[in-house]
């Protein structure tokens, strides 16, 4: 592939008692929202500095007015489930798209040198698998929300079955490497040891009473 393709975050405000709603308790909607903008802080910048020949913010939530947005474009996400949403997004897509979640501020440029800088030819899609059964990434050479919309989305089995729609829709997939994305406090604390220096981990650390981190 001659160009980077377009990497697309998806992700929404982080406003208490909006996101990371699984972490309260341990951790007050406050604490919560505020690890949850640390993460999104780390995978905005971890992105920004990897090639893409576009950047999109697919965004849920007032306008996000952060130096961390400075290139990138924002698309509203549209009302319904996260697979309609997310059906919407690739069917709005042209060219070569990553999409990757708020979840994994661990992310680091080699997790993504697949689609990123290699893609071969042979390969149509790539499907980054979570621990807790979802996926952290999807790629699609040719974007296609059809192949998206209807897998229903946050179950132990949703990442078998989006391989499942894929590889029924005729793509060849080829597997990134498993991470853990933030979802309950044990993730989030294991995220945290894997990158100590993050934003996350610090807004994680400084949350979490000594000796419960």
């Amino acid at each position: 592939m001659s160009e980077p393709p377009t990497i697309v975050v998806v992700a929404k405000e982080c406003r208490p008692g909006r996101v990371k709603t699984r972490l309260t308790p341990p951790l007050s909607p406050e604490q919560a929202a505020t690890v949850a903008e640390a993460a999104l802080e780390d995978t905005l910048t971890a992105l920004g500095a990897m090639p893409a020949a576009r950047r999109v913010l697919f965004w849920d939530g007032a306008p996000r007015r952060n130096a961390d947005v400075a290139g990138w474009e924002m698309i509203r996400q549209p009302d319904g489930t996260l697979d309609e949403r997310l059906g919407f997004l690739f069917d709005h897509m042209a060219g070569p798209t990553l999409l990757v979640g708020m979840d994994t501020p661990q992310i680091a440029s080699p997790l993504l040198d697949g689609p990123l800088s290699v893609w071969p030819e042979e390969v149509d899609a790539w499907l980054g698998p979570a621990a807790d059964g979802g996926f952290w990434a999807l790629a699609m050479r040719e974007p296609d929300g059809t192949v998206v919309r209807g897998v229903t989305m946050s179950r132990p089995d949703t990442g078998a079955a989006q391989l499942s729609r894929l590889l029924s829709a005729g793509l060849r997939v080829r597997f990134l490497a498993e991470l853990t994305d933030v979802d309950d406090a044990r993730a989030a604390a294991r995220v945290a040891d894997q990158a100590p220096h993050s934003r996350f981990a610090r807004a994680w650390r400084s949350a979490m009473p000594e000796g419960e981190q």
